[in-house]
C-alpha cells in the first residue's frame, strides 16, 4: 500500500457541479458473511474507445461491491489482458484463460478461475490468445452466445458479474452484450465521447432486436474528469443529452489509478482513503440502487 502524497481532486459529483440536478445517492444494504448470494446481474463495461478508464472502472467497481459483501466475478474479455494485469496476474504464465473456455466446450471454469487479493472477488483471466477467438468462432453455431454459455452456470454463485470488454465493437463485444443484463459505459470527459456513445447505442439496439431483448444500459459514468472549463463543458453536454443515464458520481483523473496497475491491486486497497476510492465506493452504491445487484 502506498503512502505517497499526490495532489488529487476531492470527490466530484454531477449534483455538486450543476446545482442539484440529480438526487443524492441512496443508502444500500451491505451483505453479511452468512447472507445467500445470486442470481447474478451481468454487467458489460463497454466503450469502443480505448483509454477511457474502462478497466480501472471494472476493477475498482468490482472491489467496491465486494467490500459491501457482494460476491463478484470479473471477466477479462480483452486480448490485451489489462484487467488481469491490473490484478497482479502475469498473463504470459497462464496455463488457461477465457480463450480455452470459448474454444473448448470440455474446458472447466474451475481450471481457469482465479482468486484475487480482494475477498469475495474472483477473476476469469485473459491473454493474447483471445485475439484469435473471433476467427476461431466464425464457424461455431450460435457463436454470439459463446460467452453466455460459459457464464450462465455461474450466475447462482455470484451477485454481480462484470465483463471488461475490448475497445471495439467486434464479435467479442457482441458476445459480451449477448451475455449481459446491463451495460455500463465509462465516458471520458472529452469532446468525441458523445459521438462514440451514440454509435454504441445503435449497436445496443441491434443486439436487443436480434440477440438479447432484455439488454439495457444501466448508466454512464464520467471518467478522467479535470476541473477545467473543457471537462465541465463536456460533462454538461453528456448530462443534457442523457440526463437519466448519467451517474451522479464522477471519476476524476489521478495518478493513483496508474499506480494501482503497477501495484496489481484495486485503488480501494492501494489507496483506501483516496478520493478515487471514495468515488468508486459511491458509484457502487448507485449501481446497486439502479438494479445492478440485489
Amino acid at each position: 500500500m502506498s503512502n505517497k502524497s499526490t495532489k488529487e481532486l476531492d470527490l466530484v459529483t454531477v449534483n455538486e457541479l450543476f446545482k442539484n440536478r440529480q438526487k443524492a445517492v441512496p443508502n444500500v444494504k451491505s451483505f453479511a458473511s452468512g447472507d445467500s448470494h445470486g442470481p447474478a446481474k451481468t454487467i458489460a463495461v463497454v466503450n469502443q474507445k480505448g483509454g477511457v478508464g474502462k478497466t480501472t472502472t471494472t476493477i475498482s467497481l468490482g472491489a467496491s461491491l465486494a467490500e459491501m459483501g457482494r460476491r463478484v466475478l470479473l471477466v477479462d474479455f480483452d486480448p490485451q489482458g489489462s484487467l488481469s494485469i491490473g490484478l497482479g496476474v502475469i498473463t504470459d504464465e497462464l496455463e488457461s484463460s477465457i480463450y480455452n473456455l470459448l474454444m473448448d466446450r470440455n474446458a472447466s471454469v474451475d481450471e481457469v478461475l482465479l482468486k484475487t487479493t480482494v475477498p469475495g472477488m474472483d477473476l476469469i483471466p485473459s491473454d493474447i490468445m483471445l485475439s484469435g477467438a473471433e476467427i476461431g468462432l466464425v464457424n461455431e453455431v450460435a457463436r454470439e452466445q459463446s460467452l453466455k454459455r460459459i457464464l450462465a452456470p455461474l450466475a447462482l454463485e455470484y451477485d454481480v458479474i462484470l465483463i471488461d470488454c475490448q475497445p471495439s465493437l467486434g464479435l467479442l463485444t457482441v458476445n459480451a452484450l449477448t451475455a449481459a443484463d446491463l451495460i455500463l459505459v465509462p465516458l471520458q470527459c472529452e469532446y468525441f465521447a458523445l459521438r462514440g456513445f451514440k454509435l454504441l447505442k445503435e449497436i445496443t439496439s441491434k443486439i436487443q432486436e436480434r440477440l438479447n431483448p432484455d439488454l439495457a444500459i444501466i448508466g454512464i459514468v464520467a471518467t478522467m474528469f479535470e476541473k477545467t472549463a473543457h471537462s465541465k463543458e463536456v460533462l454538461a453536454r453528456i448530462y443534457e443529452a442523457f440526463p437519466s443515464l448519467l451517474f451522479d458520481t464522477v471519476i476524476s483523473k489521478t495518478v493513483r489509478f496508474n499506480e494501482t496497475t503497477a501495484a496489481g491491486e484495486p485503488i480501494t486497497s492501494y489507496a483506501s482513503s483516496s478520493p478515487g476510492a471514495t468515488a468508486y465506493r459511491r458509484l457502487a452504491r448507485e449501481v446497486i440502487a439502479r438494479g445492478g445487484s440485489r
